[in-house]
């Protein structure tokens, strides 16, 4: 099974050498190639691909928005910004989009592709400078715990795990329970914590063990 990519880039040169570079690798192909907003928010959900490149700046409307508009209808696909912007509001509005990745522009493509395979695994993908970023909004500012009591054993085993930077394979395996349960322990682990991403979640479980 290869992984399924969908480009949402409007930048048509980028958007093609990011399509020829992925359909060269044995394991992802390209499924579709979007040059506008638009016309990724009426066909995504059709398709929904595995992995989805979104750039943020997009010229008739924000890849945010259209992540805010369809990602219930996509529960198991992965997004990743690809973008040349890095202002705090526009990372942290994605990551709060759903958004499970976030790379700059100008990343080697070995970059790229690492964190497609990444992001497909359950990680979530970054820039370093990205990663800097989020780290330093949350030492600013620290989550109100809740919902951490509502969590069965298996969630709260499945989130230690989670800090400790195994994929969802790699729980999967150590549970021996499928990587489709496991996304379910994750979605209702994101729902009881108040989180719309992993980042989130493994912080707020780090400040509760603290």
């Amino acid at each position: 099974m290869k992984i399924s990519i969908a480009i949402v880039e409007d930048e048509k040169n980028y958007n093609n050498a990011l399509k020829k570079i992925i359909n060269y690798q044995d394991d992802m192909r390209v499924v579709a190639q979007y040059f506008d907003g638009l016309d990724a928010l009426e066909n995504l959900p059709d398709i929904s691909p595995d992995v989805v490149m979104m750039d943020i700046q997009l010229q008739d409307m924000l890849g945010i928005e259209i992540i805010g508009k369809i990602k219930k209808q996509l529960p198991d696909t992965q997004f990743i910004m690809c973008t040349s912007f890095e202002d705090d509001e526009k990372v942290f509005n994605s990551l709060k989009a759903g958004a499970m990745g976030y790379l700059v522009k100008g990343e080697s493509m070995d970059k790229i592709l690492s964190s497609i395979r990444d992001v497909y695994n359950g990680g979530a993908p970054m820039s370093f400078s990205i990663a800097r970023k989020v780290l330093s909004h949350f030492e600013k500012k620290l989550p109100e715990i809740k919902g951490f009591d509502e969590l069965t054993q298996r969630e709260k085993e499945i989130l230690e795990l989670l800090s400790q930077g195994l994929l969802y394979k790699e729980i999967g395996d150590k549970k021996f329970i499928s990587i489709d349960t496991v996304k379910k322990h994750v979605g209702n682990i994101y729902r009881k914590l108040h989180v719309s991403n992993k980042v989130e979640a493994i912080n707020k479980f780090n400040h509760f063990k603290n």
